[in-house]
């Protein structure tokens, strides 16, 4: 691919790619951009995300955002339609491309503002996911949008982690409509010190908060000058051709896919609030217009905290189709033209306020692409995978003691499916997240906790033609009391294989020698051991004898 990321290229490099740019711009007037030109622009569209990532990272405070990478940047155009993404959360994303638009078009926006938000029922996914929205003025126009969104492990829930075993959004946490922040310029002190001063460790969520700010500035600076140097025209002209080459990459990919209707569908294991086997059910039709998928036939919305807002499930199939693209597909509004999704309101997919949402955004989306997957498998029965792990394995910690009030959160990889190319992965993070693990030594040194043991789950991958991946095994010992919050999923439903291929193991979670359920909240005394046992990914074909 051809293209340079800030700072990549000398001064005198950089001046002649960007004149030439600029005089083929001129030159070209009405005429498309030409495939240099339109993968330069895309590449630098992507390095504005990236950059912004990295100052995200290291600028961050707390070890979900510093050391996990639970955050995500993207830019939008002035109509709130995405332009460019980095490689982050696909969950994160793809929910931002579902709602942006409709949430810029109701805030009046000047130059300087900074807009926060969570609210899952106002464009965010669930509430330790905090959205900071910075417009781009250029030459007093309203032209693009820089946006990050982050995980915070402490956002104001009663239960440590903020992702507590819930029946209704008021018990998550601090909810927050789109407000300003950053007002022409100016932070508002006060609105910093209601979002943090109520927290475990407010100077951590603030810092975080500094960092998710700061991310937005070095956005904005490298925006505008990708702008001024193409200019406002050519600006609009290159997400034109972009969208356009995008939804052509997408059309071309679907084009693959075999005419008709397919239809699955899956189990979520229970929602924490004494509701089991909660059927998720998918309708894929494909024609010549494109994908339309349709979750009529799926649950209700449930007492407990597996509910999600539409965009969750809309990021769900987006990630799916976009993996079916071919690599050099940009991330953009144009390449999800194709895809028109439905849900029932008030269905498990389309939840409606106050339902509890915590557990959605990680556990029931990932499902979602287990069924859009398990779908997609009738259409193009050798090139689907077996389902992977299928859970996101959410730990939530902490304590309100007076001699030590922490929290800490963290997900935890599992087993990826095997494929019709070899087998699957062995305990790595899959689909909806794209997180790394907290290393020990951050955990040991912040937390009252030692981990006793980080391995491989040997042998849960399903067997078959080629195996799914193993799970797992991470043990903790609690060296002073502890609340403990599991979100877990995949403990009864195991992850199934295909063509053959048998499924992968089940989950386990213990707390000493005693069995608990997928979804539970508990306390921890000094030196009580918890032991998590993730699943292993599905098999992929018979074996041969």
């Amino acid at each position: 691919m051809v293209g340079y990321s800030s700072g990549a290229a000398t001064g005198m490099q950089q001046g002649t790619l960007w004149g030439r740019m600029i005089t083929l711009s001129r030159l070209r007037q009405d005429e498309n951009l030409d495939p240099i030109e339109l993968n330069i622009f895309s590449s630098r569209l992507e390095a504005v995300c990236d950059e912004m990532g990295a100052v995200l990272r290291n600028a961050a405070f707390s070890p979900n955002i510093r050391d996990r990478l639970d955050f995500s940047c993207a830019v939008f155009d002035a109509d709130g339609l995405l332009c460019a993404q980095a490689a982050h959360i696909p969950v994160h994303l793809g929910s931002m491309a579902y709602a942006m638009a409709d949430i810029v078009s109701r805030i009046e926006w000047h130059e300087g503002d900074m807009v926060v938000l969570n609210d899952p029922f106002l464009g965010g996914t669930h509430l330790p996911d905090v959205t900071l929205i910075a417009p781009l003025f250029f030459k007093r126009q309203l032209t693009a949008f820089l946006v990050n969104r982050a995980h915070h492990a402490d956002i104001g829930a009663a239960s440590p982690g903020s992702m507590p075993v819930s029946h209704s959004l008021d018990q998550e946490g601090r909810v927050i409509p789109p407000g300003k922040l950053i007002r022409r310029g100016e932070l508002d002190r006060d609105f910093l010190q209601q979002l943090c001063g109520g927290n475990r460790n407010p100077r951590e969520s603030e810092g975080d908060f500094a960092a998710q700010m700061s991310a937005n500035r070095s956005g904005l600076h490298r925006l505008h000058e990708l702008i001024e140097a193409w200019g406002k025209a050519g600006f609009r002209e290159g997400l034109e051709a972009l969208n356009d080459y995008g939804e052509r990459l997408a059309r071309e990919s679907m084009a693959r896919l075999p005419e008709g209707t397919y239809r699955f569908e899956d189990y979520m294991d229970d929602d924490g609030q004494g509701h089991s086997n909660i059927p998720i059910r998918a309708e894929l039709n494909i024609s010549a217009k494109g994908v339309v998928i349709d979750f009529t036939g799926s649950a209700d919305q449930v007492a407990g905290n597996i509910n999600c807002p539409l965009s969750v499930a809309a990021a769900a199939v987006y990630y799916v189709f976009r993996c079916l693209m071919p690599p050099q597909t940009p991330a953009c509004a144009g390449s999800f033209r194709p895809i028109t999704i439905t849900a029932p309101e008030g269905c498990l997919l389309n939840a409606k306020r106050p339902a509890a949402v915590a557990a959605g955004n990680v556990e029931t989306s990932t499902r979602v692409v287990d069924v859009v997957l398990g779908a997609l498998t009738q259409a193009l029965p050798d090139e689907m995978p077996a389902a992977s792990h299928g859970s996101m394995n959410n730990l939530a910690m902490g304590s309100d003691s007076e001699e030590h009030r922490w929290d800490y959160y963290e997900t935890i990889g599992g087993g990826m499916g095997a494929g019709r190319h070899g087998g699957g992965l062995h305990g790595v993070q899959t689909h909806m997240t794209n997180t790394l693990n907290t290393p020990i030594e951050v955990i040991e040194s912040r937390f009252p906790l030692r981990v006793r043991r980080y391995a491989l789950r040997q042998g849960s991958g399903g067997d078959g033609q080629h195996r799914g991946g193993d799970g797992l095994v991470r043990e903790f010992e609690f060296l002073a009391p502890t609340q403990v919050t599991l979100l877990t999923e995949r403990r009864t439903h195991q992850p199934w294989g295909v063509q053959g291929g048998e499924a992968g193991q089940a989950g386990v979670n213990r707390y000493n020698d005693k069995l608990l359920p997928p979804k539970i909240s508990l306390q921890i005394e000094n030196g009580g051991t918890l032991c998590i046992e993730t699943p292993g990914g599905g098999g992929w074909g018979l074996v041969h004898e």
